[in-house]
């Protein structure tokens, strides 16, 4: 019974300490680990106090008889160890905050995330000794210097090949970065190939199965098992549908996907942090930004619900348009997340077309032109367009030599801000004229406001004139030019933007493959006069729908119109009677004025905890000298003073480790 009494009594000292505590660390709390630091500091200062005081007296027969000032000192023992133990699962835990401070749930349970943990970091290391055995961190070193750069590539390929998986692909997108990598980089990368081990038939039947919202007998008259194209997110067959006879393609998403995601994606972050740490070079490339990207078009490219809208939207968005290409139509009715059915089409990649141009007699510049002026449009009016335009996913109809444009797995959307300051990028190229080039920057890289605008125009001077006198602009050159001059004054373009800007360099090599001797920019400029003509034209031709369009913007118009005299009026009476004043400063932001009020009321409690600590401990030093019976008031003042301080600091520093986890 006595025992019952004693143990009843440290679960309501428990209890107390749990909710003392959660209000001193905040409310957002992770309840396992308030559980575990509770009980961890029960057992510990009980521990001790039984073994300190308790062990020599009667506390068997009379549960009372402990209940003197040492236990106080006992409690708060409790408390302050409970929550510097929850400091120290705050400083180690990688759960994410909110932007307001609150924490993210988590979806796993504790023995399930330190398994995947465990997993990960086994997986971590075993990517990092093959990089330094490989030499990465050896070549690394000298990275900056030009004649290295073929070591350090060959090094890299080696380290993501025998990665395998994630890591073959991501070499292979960064063979396509000639816009930051060097060309040793590109060609090296370039040579990368993944053997991917097609589906057995038993595997594809229970994609189908699973994936097709009816019996695949149902859905498919034939269906071929041997797949026209393997890779290592999906899988391509051809087959036939039962309600119309058309021939199709059937595009599944390998079963595999997801766990080699789970598994590799965050460890190449991790590994991109760990190139980046060792190296200068990488840190300015921006190769765990790179990396981070990656893992973000990678999640959007295994669900194959983003592809089918995407491919619904351009197609959509090109219905009316005067340049005429081919999208395959996809069967939505059909499709899902897991499996895209669309229409079949019957032709040749412009890479190995040649000699069905010659045989339909297409006309490769007229070819190329059209292809080109599509996606402007598409960029440019649109402002949601293909951002992979490599010879694969451009093809020659077989029957009139149409293009085609296959695989909106990668999309890139431009906001009217970001389409006009493109127009304004080719323009001004087109006008060798810095001034305007500026004016583009501004409204395609972030934070621009400190932006030196008369340096900025001279770096925008130095590239025309590099460009100038030639017969032909060097479209990745160029491009190139511009991320460099963007990076050396502390910018970066809008992710959509740098996309779209690689796109470019893409789609030049694309449309020189189709003829060799095309030029992009010269074309811009006569993409610029075919659209302001048709723009003039449109009124003639379409004067039923230009009526329509003048009816809604002047119904748009009319309400503010009719406010507009009595807003002036407002304006002129507040004017006369001296009311307005213009007034700004930095609590005008309320982002800044909470910025400001917080780091404010931060400095408070650290003062205030400071100053409770050096009172505190200078009361000690005096009670030292103090024979007098009141001595030890002034020592428990003392500890009162020094336990609050500690419970002062440990609160900021938890505030800090949440701040710098948002940041």
């Amino acid at each position: 019974m006595v025992y019952v009494k004693i143990i009843i009594q440290v679960l309501i000292i428990a209890m107390f300490i749990f909710y003392v505590s959660g209000r001193l660390m905040g409310s957002q709390i992770n309840l396992m680990k308030r559980i575990m630091s509770v009980f961890i500091s029960v057992a510990f200062t009980s521990l001790v106090y039984w073994y300190s005081y308790l062990r020599g007296t009667d506390f068997l027969e009379d549960v009372y008889v402990f209940m003197d000032v040492r236990t106080i000192i006992w409690i708060g023992s409790m408390l302050l160890i409970s929550m510097l133990l929850y400091l120290f699962f705050e400083l180690f835990d990688p759960m994410a905050i909110g932007e307001k401070g609150e924490r993210l749930p988590r979806q796993k349970s504790l023995l399930l995330r330190l398994r995947n943990q465990w997993r990960s970091q086994k997986r971590l290391r075993q990517v990092v000794q093959i990089a330094v055995k490989n030499g990465i961190s050896r070549t690394l070193k000298y990275a900056r210097h030009r004649e290295n750069d073929h070591e350090l590539a060959i090094a890299f390929r080696d380290t993501l090949e025998e990665s395998g998986g994630i890591f073959i692909k991501f070499g292979q997108v960064l063979s396509t970065r000639n816009d930051i990598f060097p060309k040793a980089f590109v060609q090296e990368l370039g040579t990368l190939q993944q053997n991917v081990r097609p589906l057995s038939s038993e595997q594809v039947k229970t994609i189908l199965e699973k994936s097709l919202p009816f019996k695949m007998e149902e859905v498919f008259s034939q269906f071929d098992m041997n797949p026209i194209a393997a890779a290592s997110i999906g899988q391509v067959h051809r087959a036939v549908l039962r309600k119309n006879e058309e021939q199709v393609v059937v595009k599944l998403l390998r079963p595999d996907v997801k766990d080699m995601m789970r598994d590799d994606l965050n460890i190449l972050v991790e590994f991109a942090q760990w190139v980046s740490d060792k190296s200068t070079w990488a840190e300015n490339l921006g190769f765990r930004e790179l990396a981070i990207g990656f893992a973000a078009s990678l999640r959007e490219e295994v669900n194959f619900d983003i592809e089918m809208r995407n491919t619904m939207q351009v197609k959509t968005a090109l219905r009316n348009s005067p340049y005429k290409l081919k999208i395959p139509h996809v069967y939505s009715e059909f499709s899902n997340n897991q499996l895209i059915i669309s229409e079949f089409v019957h032709g040749q990649s412009v890479a190995t077309g040649n000699a069905l141009f010659t045989t339909l007699q297409v006309d490769r510049e007229e070819f190329a032109q059209t292809v080109l002026f599509s996606f402007f449009e598409q960029m440019l009016f649109s402002g949601i367009f293909h951002a992979d335009p490599h010879p694969g996913n451009i093809f020659i109809d077989e029957v009139d030599g149409t293009p085609i444009l296959l695989d909106f797995g990668a999309v890139g959307r431009l906001a009217g801000p970001q389409q006009e300051g493109i127009k304004l990028f080719l323009m001004g190229i087109q006008q060798n004229d810095a001034n305007i080039l500026y004016d583009a920057i501004t409204q395609l890289v972030e934070d621009h406001e400190h932006i030196d605008q008369a340096k900025m125009e001279q770096a925008m001077a130095q590239i025309l004139l590099r460009i100038s006198y030639v017969p032909r602009i060097q479209t990745d050159e160029l491009i190139h030019s511009f991320f460099e001059v963007i990076r050396d004054f502390g910018l970066s373009f809008y992710p959509s933007v740098g996309l779209a800007l690689r796109s470019f360099i893409t789609l030049d090599g694309t449309l020189r493959l189709i003829q060799p001797d095309f030029n992009l920019f010269n074309e811009a400029k006569e993409f610029s006069k075919h659209y302001i003509t048709s723009m003039i034209k449109r009124p003639f031709k379409e004067p039923l729908a230009t009526k329509e369009r003048l009816e809604e913007e002047l119904a748009l118009l009319l309400p503010a119109l009719r406010k507009l005299p009595r807003r002036v009026d407002k304006l002129m009476q507040r004017v006369e009677s001296g009311k307005i004043t213009l007034h700004h400063d930095i609590f005008s932001d309320k982002k800044n004025a909470m910025f400001v009020t917080q780091l404010f009321s931060r400095f408070v409690l650290l003062f205030v905890g400071i100053t409770f600590g050096i009172l505190s401990v200078s009361l000690l030093a005096i009670a030292q000298f103090i024979e007098a019976p009141y001595a030890v008031y002034l020592n428990s003042a003392a500890y009162v003073g020094l336990f609050l301080c500690a419970v002062l600091l440990v609160r900021l520093s938890i505030q800090a480790i949440r701040l710098m986890k948002r940041g």
